[in-house]
């Protein structure tokens, strides 16, 4: 059973590691697991590092999907998929917001810190949402 949009939205704002996929000329889509952001109503955000092959596929694509799932009773499901409205370089807050969404408080700031010190530049690309499919089949 499809969900409604603000089930959809409510669900794809929870903490899900995301499957990306983004299309790649000659080969099957590039399909990676990332950490992302999002708040009802609003745009996707996902955080990269601006040489990495993701970005360089997203950047040349324009548009990417993304699916969340929980595999649990219920089992439930949210893809999306849209163009990109903006890239930006990401700031540390950003860096340490996403964190936040997934690592328990006391590991943030080391992580964090090791991103900054490894990580020479990270960007944003936010997905502005065109597409929804979901589903809820109640098993």
């Amino acid at each position: 059973m499809p969900l409604s949009l603000s089930e959809r939205q409510d669900f794809l704002a929870e903490p899900h590691v995301a499957a990306l996929a983004v299309a790649e000329a000659g080969r099957a889509p590039l399909t990676v697991p990332v950490w992302y952001a999002y708040e009802p109503g609003g745009d996707v955000l996902v955080m990269t590092e601006r040489d990495s092959r993701k970005a360089r596929l997203i950047a040349a694509a324009g548009r990417f999907s993304l699916l969340v799932q929980r595999t649990e009773p219920t089992y439930r499901y949210v893809a999306v998929e849209g163009p990109v409205v903006a890239v930006e370089s990401a700031t540390e807050a950003e860096l340490r917001a996403l964190s936040a969404r997934y690592l328990p408080a006391e590991r943030v700031d080391d992580y964090v810190a090791g991103m900054v010190a490894g990580t020479t530049d990270l960007v944003n690309f936010r997905l502005r949402v065109e597409r929804w499919l979901s589903a809820d089949p109640g098993t």
